[in-house]
């Protein structure tokens, strides 16, 4: 593919004019050819970085697999998915495949051998040793988030994976933290090391951050007031246990307090709807564990709670990643009950906040509500399809409508607060493409 068409639908479709220094050194060095490692923190462009030189180097659909993306997460393979996509302007074939995908779904794309796939370790595996899919001839390797790969255990599953690419000529590896020993299945050859990572110096000087003091050490009530106080933005709380995501939770529904809920036991359509709710701005609260600090595509956070203290560096500067992202600030908060200390690799302002004893409203009022329509791209439906269907068949104007989230099976629109459920009476009944969908308003 072109440059300068890439570059082009970079600005068209994701919004982004220029690329930031990272992704400009990632461009310059790629021309070069060779292995690379990426370090950069979570949050610095690393998906457009790899791709921009990715997309270039393949010349379109010849039958075989040329790249292959794998990351940790399905979350994360969606977020690539998407920006691919957009960035190939549909010029390219590519599967996307994950646990919790339907596979018969994944079966039917690939058997159109698609130029690019997308995938976690143990979903490929499984095509590969069904038949399903033939990585041969790849010659483009890139193993995004590495570092969380091997934290989770893949090791086996990418070493059996690579066994089956015997044609690789280059591997982009991207990882946010540094790896002290690579593994020896990944033939590196003599790979450039761009590493950024000094980057979270200037992510520092972004963030604000306080120290809550919770008066009891259950802090739930202080959680409440700070919440209420917090004047505006997308907030993400973080807990450490799952457990106490559902507590948490529970205890803010009980007080009228719309929270969305994320974690590793949830059902994958469960935390997709989480995640699409929480940045279209149907809820502006995500109460999560530290699955939620790396590998997700959510937009625009502008305060991180940190209800429990952090178990490392690591995991603090992954939660506090999640907001003063490019370049914009961001709000810091760590809530601490009697007697309970903050750790060393936490700096806080020199001023302590000190939660007004009567909660206001802040952050919990919604400005957006989320339809739902049971059909989605394997049902041929787009998202053009359902702007023009709320547009001719409600009162709403284009700039009521917010974001379209287009799943296969599925899709999410949101739509001003105020006037969704006149909306949801109007378009119920009706069909979409002479078809009658199950059309329902999400909480």
């Amino acid at each position: 593919m072109k440059e300068n068409e890439i570059l082009q639908r970079l600005r068209d479709k994701l919004g982004i004019d220029r690329l930031n220094n990272m992704q400009q050194e990632v461009g310059n060095r790629s021309r070069e050819g060779g292995d690379m490692v990426l370090l950069s923190p979570t949050g610095t462009g690393k998906t457009i970085a790899y791709l921009l030189p990715v997309l270039q180097a393949i010349k379109g659909d010849n039958g075989t697999v040329q790249c292959a993306i794998i990351a940790p997460s399905r979350e994360l393979v969606q977020q690539i998915d998407g920006v691919a996509r957009a960035l190939t302007g549909g010029e390219l074939k590519i599967t996307c495949c994950y646990g919790g995908h339907n596979v018969i779904d994944e079966k039917n794309s690939l058997a159109a051998t698609p130029a690019i796939v997308i995938s976690t370790p143990g979903r490929l595996l499984d095509h590969i040793n069904r038949g399903h899919i033939d990585v041969s001839m790849v010659r483009l390797l890139v193993l995004d988030e590495f570092d969380k790969s091997l934290e989770l255990g893949f090791h086996d599953e990418m070493s059996k994976i690579l066994k089956q690419m015997p044609r690789i000529t280059r591997r982009l590896l991207t990882s946010a933290t540094t790896i002290s020993e690579m593994p020896g299945f990944l033939r590196l050859n003599r790979p450039v090391e761009l590493n950024f990572l000094n980057v979270e110096k200037r992510l520092d000087r972004r963030l604000k951050v306080w120290q809550v003091q919770s008066p009891e050490k259950d802090k739930l009530e202080t959680l409440l007031q700070l919440l209420g106080n917090i004047v505006d933005g997308r907030t993400m709380v973080f807990v450490n246990y799952r457990e106490s995501v559902e507590r948490v939770c529970d205890f803010l529904s009980r007080r009228n307090v719309p929270v969305g809920t994320y974690h590793g036991g949830l059902e994958q359509i469960d935390r997709e709807r989480a995640i699409a709710l929480f940045n279209n701005g149907t809820l502006k609260i995500l109460v999560t564990t530290d699955l939620a600090a790396r590998g997700l595509d959510i937009t625009d956070v502008k305060n991180i709670i940190h209800y429990h203290l952090p178990s490392s560096a690591e995991n603090y500067t992954h939660r506090n990643g999640r907001t003063a992202r490019v370049d914009a600030s961001g709000e810091v908060y760590v809530i601490t009950s009697p007697g309970e200390q903050l750790p060393d690799f936490i700096t806080t302002d020199e001023e302590k906040y000190l939660a007004p004893s009567t909660p206001g409203r802040g952050v919990l009022i919604p400005d957006m509500a989320s339809i739902y329509f049971n059909a989605g791209k394997k049902e041929k439906i787009s998202r053009g399809d359902i702007v023009g269907f709320l547009l001719k068949n409600s009162d709403l104007t284009a700039e009521e409508i917010g974001s379209i989230d287009l799943h296969d099976h599925y899709a999410i629109a949101a739509v001003t607060a105020s006037k969704a459920q006149a909306v949801l009476q109007q378009i119920a009944p009706l069909k979409i493409k002479n078809k009658r969908l199950k059309i329902t308003m999400l909480k």
